[in-house]
């Protein structure tokens, strides 16, 4: 039953017309992996059997099966009437009009104003990017590659060149990722097809990644940041315990698959220096092969293509394999601290279904401006605004920042600025804070 008393009749997706109007309380109980409707502009859709071929894969958007996805539609989408297309078959029906245009715990005025503010950075060309910034990003990483080999070619393999050698590739590599992230993030080019085209160059050939692998990480990482079971980048297979929940929860269970309490120690053996060359790099190549992308696959094989024929006759095969894995090891340590220090000191708990300016907001932190700051992390020590503004160019960030300021301050909504040192020092205090909570759990209750 629709609000009102009106009688509902569940439209086949693939009509295209609405047929019914629903409550809020009917939209919720289609959330289960095998029936999802969700909302979007007061419209709902069913989108169960679509859901495998949506393009930024289906996880992301499952994600917000039983509740309104108006925010996160437009935050991911630069052409929303292109995406109407797919959208229409969907249609089943729409809100009883008693019924508020948002569900649950968000909030109208928050979401009103936050829509007001959004229009006013369209207008203001605050998504339009600037191609130089971009081509001189690119231009000093294939510097940094040139030079790294040209280094070895003219002055040999020692130890000390094979080291300088490292850290520029390291850098080249850091800095390849941030790019690849711009187009990934459709932030450049204003036709996403040419995004989607640069993308795959970048990540493939200057770094022998999966686009499509990272698309449907990544994405979700947005769509639901620091949310369990549904941000991949919080998944950390019990190898930690993260929050203040989590921790006390494995505690009661007694669950004890390390020593969590020495947590913030271990974290200096195993986060930082595998997760690139270990994990990322054996999941990457799976889930390329178990998929049959072939496409990506063929783009990562130019890297390593690329790569082995500089690198093989200066070290041979096994030598040009450990440089690989020395660079892997190098950047592992910069990504994971530049990606850790905004997110993992902040709140990490079970889904509570909120606006997406609190969602992001309460799950993100900003690191301070400097030149360095902003070229050592890619700009995102912009957090907040990137979250906010996923499509939006990095070099414009700075300049929305004070507005998403004034927004957060107007409604309560703790807006938080970091030094570098004192972000990272959050990360190792955060993982011992939930360390010692799982302890006493574990110990007392």
């Amino acid at each position: 039953m629709g609000g009102g008393g009106q009688q509902t009749e569940h439209a086949e997706p693939g009509s295209g017309k609405a047929a019914g109007v629903y409550t809020w309380e009917e939209v919720q109980k289609h959330r289960s992996r095998n029936d999802q409707w969700l909302v979007v502009n007061r419209k709902v859709y069913n989108i169960s059997q679509w859901v495998k071929r949506h393009p930024g894969g289906s996880r992301v958007i499952g994600h917000y099966a039983g509740e309104d996805a108006t925010e996160v539609f437009a935050a991911f989408h630069p052409d929303q009437k292109f995406v109407q297309k797919f959208l229409k078959p969907l249609l089943i029906g729409e809100l009883v009009t008693t019924e508020p245009n948002q569900d649950e715990n968000k909030s109208a005025e928050i979401i009103q104003d936050f829509d007001h503010l959004r229009e006013q950075v369209e207008k203001g060309g605050l998504f339009q990017a600037q191609p130089l910034f971009f081509c001189l990003h690119l231009a000093h990483i294939v510097l940094l590659e040139a030079l790294a080999w040209l280094m070895l070619s003219y002055w040999g393999t020692g130890w000390m060149m094979t080291l300088l050698c490292s850290v520029l590739l390291a850098t080249a590599q850091s800095q390849a990722g941030w790019l690849q992230h711009d187009f990934g993030h459709l932030s450049v080019f204003k036709k996403s097809k040419w995004n989607h085209l640069v993308h795959k160059f970048v990540i493939g050939h200057l770094k022998g990644a999966s686009a499509n692998w990272w698309n449907h990480r990544h994405f979700q990482h947005h769509a639901k940041p620091n949310i369990f079971k549904k941000d991949p980048d919080i998944n950390m297979m019990d190898i930690f315990v993260l929050g203040n929940n989590q921790p006390v929860e494995y505690g009661i269970k007694k669950i004890k698959h390390y020593p969590y309490n020495y947590q913030h120690q271990y974290f200096f053996l195993v986060a930082p220096p595998l997760l690139i060359p270990v994990f990322y790099n054996y999941n990457i190549m799976k889930t390329m092969i178990t998929r049959r992308d072939w496409v990506d696959l063929a783009w990562a094989s130019t890297y390593y293509i690329r790569y082995f024929y500089c690198y093989v006759p200066l070290y041979g095969v096994l030598g040009s394999v450990a440089l690989m894995m020395f660079v892997r090891f190098l950047e592992s340590h910069w990504f994971v601290w530049v990606t850790q220090m905004s997110h993992l000191p902040k709140e990490i708990d079970h889904e509570r279904r909120q606006d997406w300016l609190t969602m992001q907001l309460q799950a993100t932190c900003n690191i301070e401006q400097s030149f360095f700051n902003d070229w050592f992390s890619g700009h995102l020590n912009f957090q907040i605004e990137h979250h906010l503004f996923p499509r939006m160019p990095r070099h414009n960030y700075q300049l929305v920042a004070p507005q998403v300021r004034e927004l957060c301050e107007k409604h309560g909504i703790p807006y938080e600025t970091k030094s570098l040192w004192q972000g990272m020092v959050d990360v190792v205090r955060s993982l011992k804070t939930s360390g010692e909570l799982w302890l006493d759990a574990y110990l007392h209750k």
